[in-house]
């Protein structure tokens, strides 16, 4: 009987990304997600249902399809969903990815991180810069948010730094949720212990994604808040670009 060939659960693709890492980037978004952001636009990610499962190998043969437009920055990012909920097949991913001079970006929130986690500590290995999103470094504040306790996605923002890893932090603005100055202030503080940070994105709140909200029948809690003021982003993209 031969081995069964591992396989990813793959939600879907976008060929050209060119806000997911460095340069063009064809992105996969991965099925399942332990948190429960009051904000996300791929709610439809959280869950595990029958999908398109498909191998590293023709995941990667997708991808070099649109390899010309890549340039010498380019690559192939992954994220979710929670990549890192499917980390064995990112590993074997990323690695026929690197085998072919091919850069690997991981989008995560790293809520499933343990440092004592080999797999995860492979993938962050094989992983050229990670897109790290940090929601609210106060922990209520996160646990409302999200659903979850941040100590595991400040544990894996403090491991990429003593690796030394190039770190992309994100970081969703939403009026009455992340907006208050002085949290910015403690998250800017964090951010200043870390010695790897190439970048903070300040991303504005939207509700591009609401109709899946409404397709899936998920109450959405932030029903009536509108995106954030020009003033408001450039408040906290003040305190936490700098």
């Amino acid at each position: 009987m031969s081995e069964r060939r591992m396989t990813g659960r793959i939600h879907s693709y976008e060929t050209f990304g060119a806000a997911d890492g460095p340069g063009v980037r064809f992105i996969v978004f991965l099925h399942g997600c332990g948190f429960r952001c009051r904000y996300c636009h791929n709610p439809d990610t959280w869950a595990t249902p029958a999908c398109d499962e498909s191998t590293a190998d023709q995941v990667l043969a997708r991808a070099l399809r649109y390899k010309s437009y890549w340039r010498e920055k380019g690559g192939i990012t992954v994220s979710g969903g929670e990549p890192m909920l499917q980390a064995e097949f990112v590993c074997e991913l990323f690695e026929k990815a690197k085998a072919q001079g091919i850069t690997t970006c991981l989008d995560t929130a790293a809520g499933p991180f343990d440092a004592n986690d080999a797999v995860l500590r492979r993938l962050l290995d094989l992983t050229d810069t990670v897109l790290l999103d940090i929601k609210h470094i106060d922990p209520a504040a996160h646990r409302e948010l999200t659903g979850a306790d941040n100590d595991s996605v400040l544990a894996c923002a403090r491991y990429l730094s003593s690796i030394g890893k190039p770190v992309w932090i994100r970081h969703v603005l939403v009026p009455g949720l992340t907006d208050d100055l002085e949290a910015a202030k403690r998250l800017r503080a964090f951010l200043d212990t870390l010695t790897n940070v190439e970048r903070v994105d300040v991303l504005p709140y939207h509700v591009l994604g609401l109709h899946k909200w409404r397709e899936l029948g998920i109450p959405y809690t932030l029903e009536g808040v509108e995106p954030p003021t020009d003033e408001s982003i450039r408040q906290i993209r003040e305190i936490l670009c700098a």
